[in-house]
């Protein structure tokens, strides 16, 4: 299909729409089991596997189908070079710091290779060499810092300044066998896997309470209660904070395109740019073999904030003008969370629990982050040798004097959504204002409400209120969702949950289409 096809691009990603469905059933019975899992993600599935491989009976929550979450929508890169890391690890955790990073990703994407291996998939798994590249030469000297800094924490990393991509650039870091594949067949495989060793799935599953103690108790929203001894909260943003997380993470959403090139023309390797909103380029293989899906990622933004629709524009325009044979087929949307520190979250949830652990705060590399976090939360749940990283990643660690300026910033910005997004008025007076595809917030009755106007005119509100903490969403004019900015939670245009860490959906409203209708006293959102 041509991106000047009418129809335009699916708006799906890739590994969605090349991958069978799962319909596992739902949890219908209270239940009791060594170990519960929440989230079928790359995490939660990785943890799952690993522990019903050491003999832990184990039953993992999802609340949607496995694997349909931000697994599915990423650029499933397994590789330990993340952009620019090494030399800023070096700085603030010293050499070692830095050799515990590169370590435990580098063993977990050699277990996602011996995975594939064991349960019979090759998940479209290619060793490739990983690029992080810029073209402006004011970087370069940074580029050279980072490949030294890569190769002392144990890389096989190098700077050069020739790559397989089909313009120049200033200088790189190469590091060499890297893993790329295919996320949704590695995830289906791994939970097949799971099933057959005696592990229990259960998909639309939502996961609403959690009792903390010598026995962890998760309800659902169904009413159904697992009891466990362990339970394990994977959920990518954590559905439950016990230990103020949501105060150490940042929500990003960043966009990608993907094209079918002839396989000739597709570079050879995973690129990565911080210069202009971050690039990443990669290819994967079609069936048949005469193309390949180029997929390129970037325009990074906060949920919730801006035109999408402009950026999916941007992001278009780049990849016409440096694959002009490009033919775009999908796009889709990927969704990570930033920690204050740089470092991901896995461990013990709390300073007061012994039971309930955490895997989150990857920012951006998931797919390693995910591996090496079912082999660490594994480790703690079934006993055993600890990996040598398992300080560096603790959730319970205390946040530096140097993490305060990004901690502050990021509460400033939920400041601002939270207390600015009520002071402002909408962009509309009235639903009757919303043309047809498109949502606002409008006030009706005293209440910021969510408004929805689809193609044949029908408008369906709902509160407009975060049932998380209760920010006000915004709507996401390209996917067609209400989003919150301050934390990232997702809802479909009738209230509906679809990313947490909001649990409830929003409420619906009836709201009038005329202005004159409206009541107008004093909001008390």
């Amino acid at each position: 299909m041509s991106d000047q096809d009418p129809r335009g691009p699916t708006h799906e990603s890739y590994w969605m729409a090349s991958s069978e469905s799962t319909a596992l059933p739902p949890l219908d019975a209270d239940l009791e089991v060594d170990a519960v899992v929440i989230g079928g993600g790359i995490a939660g599935l990785c943890t799952a596997w690993e522990l019903q491989r050491a003999g832990v009976g184990v039953a993992l929550l999802e609340a949607d189908r496995i694997g349909t979450g931000v697994t599915g929508y990423t650029t499933a890169k397994l590789t330990a070079l993340h952009t620019l890391i090494y030399a800023w690890l070096r700085e603030e955790h010293g050499p070692e710091g830095a050799r515990l990073y590169a370590q435990s990703h580098l063993e977990a994407i050699e277990h996602a290779a011996a995975l594939c291996a064991e349960l019979g998939t090759d998940a479209d798994l290619e060793r490739v060499p990983a690029y992080t590249y810029v073209e402006s030469a004011r970087r370069v000297e940074e580029i050279r810092a980072e490949a030294e800094a890569a190769r002392e924490a144990g890389l096989p990393a190098s700077f050069v300044k020739e790559t397989g991509l089909p313009y120049p650039v200033a200088g790189a870091v190469r590091v060499e066998d890297q893993l790329q594949f295919h996320p949704r067949k590695f995830l289906l495989a791994l939970a097949h896997g799971l099933t057959e060793r005696g592990g229990r799935i259960f998909e639309h599953t939502r996961a609403v309470g959690l009792h903390d103690g010598t026995r962890c108790r998760i309800t659902t929203e169904s009413g159904a209660v697992v009891v466990a001894r362990d339970a394990v909260v994977a959920t990518h943003y954590p559905v439950f904070d016990r230990s103020m997380l949501f105060a150490r993470l940042k929500p990003r959403r960043e966009l990608v395109a993907a094209a079918a090139v002839p396989a000739e023309r597709a570079p050879a390797g995973m690129y990565i740019t911080p210069e202009q909103h971050t690039r990443s380029v990669r290819s994967a293989p079609l069936p048949g073999g005469v193309q390949r899906l180029l997929i390129v990622t970037g325009e990074s933004f906060e949920p919730g904030t801006g035109s999408v629709e402009e950026r999916y524009s941007l992001l278009t325009a780049w990849i016409r003008g440096r694959f002009p044979e490009a033919e775009i087929t999908y796009r889709w949307a990927a969704q990570d969370n930033d920690t204050t520190d740089r470092l991901p979250y896995v461990g013990h949830f709390h300073p007061g629990t012994q039971h309930v652990y955490v895997a989150t705060g990857f920012g951006g590399w998931g797919m390693s982050g995910g591996v090496m976090s079912g082999r660490l939360l594994a480790s703690h749940i079934a006993g055993g040798p600890r990996p040598a990283w398992t300080e560096l990643y603790d959730p319970r660690r205390l946040p530096r004097v140097r993490d305060a300026g990004p901690l502050l910033k990021q509460q400033a910005f939920v400041a601002k959504h939270f207390v600015g997004d009520r002071l402002h008025t909408s962009h509309v007076d009235s639903a009757a204002d919303i043309p047809p595809g498109s949502g606002a917030v409008v006030r009706a009755g005293g209440h910021h409400c969510a408004a929805y106007r689809d193609d044949s005119g029908a408008v369906t509100a709902v509160d407009a209120r975060c049932t998380h903490l209760g920010c006000l969403v915004h709507f996401d004019d390209a996917e067609q969702v209400w989003e919150c900015p301050c934390h990232g939670s997702r809802f479909a245009t009738d209230g509906s949950v679809l990313h947490g860490p909001a649990t409830r959906p929003l409420e619906a409203r009836e709201i009038p289409e005329s202005p004159q209708d409206r009541e107008s006293p004093a909001d008390p959102d």
